[in-house]
């Protein structure tokens, strides 16, 4: 009997010693969603706590009040609402800001953040098929030039009558700092989706990757029409089937061309750009849709670390050198 009260007692002992040593509740995939930048948001990881997910969802309200066009108060909407008058913005802001003016340069303005007097007269949301004035329209585009964005410091200048939207990589942006806000709470498995961007932290918990449908061009939202694999990198597709409507056998989506002001007309009905930034991803996405498949091809191809597949409207699929590599059979 004393030797079996032993016993217990140094199992007993064994197990506080190992719980000491860092026992703890196990991770689970939770799922935390949310409404922000006019976007369903669904973080997805393997985590102790859902609060960590629901502290992340707070990080994407902190983002949108600082960088969406129509919450007044934002770095946006005051830089839209100065009057020609230098504006300080945030670091957050700044960094959107170069990388857009990176992209706009390698793509000959094909991506601009000043779109924005063109594309607040455009209806794409309400359901109502209605184009804007043509004049107004052709106006509009004249104040579009990425090149007039000065900027001295932390301050930023924008010529009277001209306004920007970083709807086009604000995301990108967000979703990666949304990443590593996540890894920073200890985090090492899990999938973000911020609409058509898709974000993985690391791989499965099992080793294996991640798995990412990009969507049939032809059919309801959740058919796939290839699936790409991530470990840990972002999956951005841009695509016409997104938003738009149809008005007399025309087809309006809502990537604009920046020189016209009415939407690109080519072959293309999505793209989806590969990397491991997808602040990086959204806006090149734009452009190399907006480039269309061959020079849009170009473009990327000078990239390091980034791959895209073009999808078009006859259902055609052109890659990039290493864009099969990532194509799952499926």
């Amino acid at each position: 009997m004393k030797t079996r009260r032993l016993t217990a007692l140094t199992l007993a002992l064994a197990c506080l010693a190992l719980c000491l040593g860092g026992c703890g509740a196990a991770e689970k995939k939770e799922s935390a969603v949310g409404f922000y930048l006019d976007t369903v948001i669904t973080l997805t990881a393997y985590v102790q706590d859902v609060s960590v997910l629901e502290d992340a969802l707070k990080e994407c309200g902190r983002y949108e009040n600082l960088l969406s066009r129509t919450v007044e108060g934002s770095d946006v909407w005051r830089l839209n609402h100065a009057g020609g008058e230098p504006v300080q913005v945030s670091e957050d802001t700044l960094r959107i800001l170069e990388a857009a003016r990176q992209v706009s340069e390698r793509s000959g303005g094909a991506f601009d953040v000043t779109i924005a007097p063109v594309s607040t007269l455009w209806d794409f949301t309400s359901g109502a098929a209605v184009l804007p004035d043509a004049e107004a329209l052709r106006q509009a585009a004249e104040r579009v030039d990425y090149t007039r964005v000065a900027v001295d410091g932390d301050k930023v200048t924008l010529p009277e009558g001209m306004m920007i939207d970083l709807g086009g990589i604000a995301k990108g942006y967000i979703a990666d700092a949304v990443k590593a806000y996540l890894v920073r709470r200890g985090v090492k498995s899990g999938i973000l989706s911020f609409g058509g961007n898709i974000v993985a932290i690391g791989k499965k918990p099992d080793g294996t990757p991640w798995k990412v449908g990009i969507q049939d061009i032809d059919k309801p939202t959740g058919a796939y029409m290839l699936v790409v694999r991530s470990e840990g990198g972002s999956v951005v597709t841009s695509g016409i089937y997104e938003r738009g409507f149809e008005l007399d056998g025309a087809y309006y989506h809502h990537i604009l061309d920046s020189g016209t002001g009415w939407p690109v007309q080519n072959e293309l009905a999505s793209v989806t750009i590969l990397s491991e930034d997808s602040m990086l991803g959204d806006a090149l996405a734009t452009a190399a849709f907006a480039l269309g498949t061959e020079k849009g091809l170009a473009l990327i191809e000078g990239i390091d670390g980034v791959e895209a597949l073009f999808i078009a409207r006859d259902r055609t699929i052109t890659g990039t050198s290493g864009a099969k590599d990532f194509v799952l059979d499926e």
